[in-house]
């Protein structure tokens, strides 16, 4: 008799949404051609519960037995990555970091390994993707001596959870959580079966032993995290690694933390000794710039609870297509056509013929509304060739009417201008007790209501340069308010 053929499922690759038969675009995250076949693990497989030696369930505690006492963490050497933390690492917690290829992710491990390991403890760095001679070079290449901390070359995840319970570290790397896989499940390591169940079985581990695991994780080219959007619910903490590829500056956000908060980012700068916190953040995201330049503008943008000060850049030229581009790097692009089209139509500016491009220097992405005024009159610089001033800072939210719209945390953000010598904000005008803003040493603040008297403060008509003369003075000057 003929054996039956094994049950089939299809699972998103994007988001894990398991259905019966395969389409082209998942129908819960929308993502199109992410739909794979994979087996379907018997039940025996997959409820298995890996239990090492000695080990034991758990025996059951009253919730009023419950100790209220915080768990004691363990520090790092950089307070920039205590703060993203919440304080430290806890014990028995999962971590998962992910980044592009190349950003720094693997460095950041063995720097913090190595931190872990000169605490007096053993950590097992296990890596799938290189070898032991890799790995050493690039310890070389950071100054770490590689003292108690363990190498592995496995990419079976029993395999890696019997070595961890022979030599019971202090802490696990896994680098990568995408190159380990199961005996239990036939398909490839990767999949959406194998990335869920190897997380299974080291989350087990971990709370199990109170033991720290460490996981790098690869992403898409949207830039989320690879595999089933399970694999984000199950961890502790999730860590996203940003910046250039080939800039100096990078951004540890956390987008989850079950031991702490969300709102705090850590800035570190990539050197040849590996990564090193940056203290003064704002100050070395503005080491580069020039002085007055056309198409310039700085906005104190908020990072969790940190201000940071950012400097936006915008190029306009006269199309040479029949449809204008819009063009954006750090700043979304959508945001990008909507402040070029009230440039246009609010503000007087015909810039709805030429190609804007606006990039956010330090291979930063500013997504608050914040930068709104910031880029609108960085694209007029440009446009009228006028160069704001070195010591101009705007920040404001534009509505589709032309109004400037005011934003939190407005005079911690102009405190943080005036710590680095800034002497001018323009802000939006706002009437009630949002607007009380304490004097500042140093600092004018100007009051504006609209996107078109922004401009006529940030760029007078006075200073225009021989490139409005060039062009109609109706399509590039900023009209004069209309008073009837």
């Amino acid at each position: 008799m003929a054996k039956a053929n094994p049950k089939k499922a299809f699972f998103c690759r994007e988001c894990g949404n398991e259905s019966r038969q395969w389409a082209g675009r998942c129908p819960a995250c929308g993502a199109w051609n992410a739909i794979v076949e994979a087996p379907v693990d018997k039940p025996s497989a997959a409820n298995q519960r890996w239990v090492g030696p000695g080990g034991a369930s758990q025996p059951l505690q009253q919730l009023s037995e419950v100790s209220l006492q915080d768990a004691p963490r363990v520090l790092l050497p950089s307070g920039e990555l205590n703060r993203v933390l919440g304080g430290g690492i806890v014990p028995g917690s999962i971590v998962l970091l992910a980044g592009d290829p190349g950003i720094g992710k693997s460095t950041l491990f063995l720097q913090m390994a190595a931190a872990l390991a000169a605490k007096g403890g053993d950590v097992l760095y296990v890596s799938g993707e290189e070898s032991a001679r890799q790995i050493r070079m690039r310890a070389e290449r950071l100054g770490v001596t590689g003292e108690h901390v363990f190498l592995l070359n496995e990419t079976s995840i029993e395999e890696v959870l019997q070595r961890a319970e022979q030599s019971h570290p202090a802490a696990l790397v896994v680098d990568s959580i995408q190159t380990m896989a199961t005996e239990t499940i036939p398909s490839a390591p990767g999949s959406v079966n194998q990335v869920r169940e190897c997380c299974r079985l080291l989350l087990q581990w971990a709370k199990s032993t109170h033991t720290p695991v460490l996981l790098t994780g690869h992403v898409t080219k949207e830039g989320d995290i690879a595999g089933p959007r399970v694999l984000e619910h199950m961890v502790d903490v999730v860590l996203y690694l940003e910046g250039e590829q080939f800039g100096p500056v990078r951004l540890l956000r956390s987008i989850k933390n079950r031991f702490g908060s969300t709102n705090e980012v850590a800035v570190l700068q990539m050197e040849s000794s590996g990564l090193v916190e940056v203290p003064d953040p704002s100050r070395a995201l503005l080491a580069t710039r020039h002085g007055n330049r056309v198409g310039s503008a700085v906005v104190p943008i908020l990072e969790g609870t940190r201000p940071l000060m950012v400097e936006i850049q915008a190029l306009t030229a006269p199309t040479v297509l029949p449809v204008p581009r819009r063009l954006s790097s750090g700043l979304e692009q959508n945001r990008v056509v909507m402040l070029t089209a009230i440039l246009s139509q609010r503000a007087g500016l015909a810039v709805g013929m030429d190609d804007v491009i606006v990039n956010v220097t330090g291979g930063l992405r500013v997504s608050e509304p914040a930068a709104d005024l910031c880029a609108s009159l960085a694209i007029a610089s440009s446009f009228r060739n006028v160069p704001l001033s070195s010591d101009v800072i705007a920040i404001g939210e534009v509505g589709l009417s032309g109004e400037l719209r005011w934003v939190s945390q407005m005079e911690r953000r102009l405190r943080e201008a005036s710590r680095l010598g800034f002497t001018r904000a323009i802000i939006p005008a706002i009437r009630g007790d949002a607007a009380n803003i304490g004097p500042i040493d140093g600092l004018e603040v100007v009051r504006v209501e609209t996107l078109r008297e922004a401009i006529r403060q940030a760029l007078p008509r006075a200073n225009n340069t021989a490139k409005d003369n060039d062009r109609s003075q109706a399509a590039h000057e900023v009209d004069s308010e209309d008073e009837g």
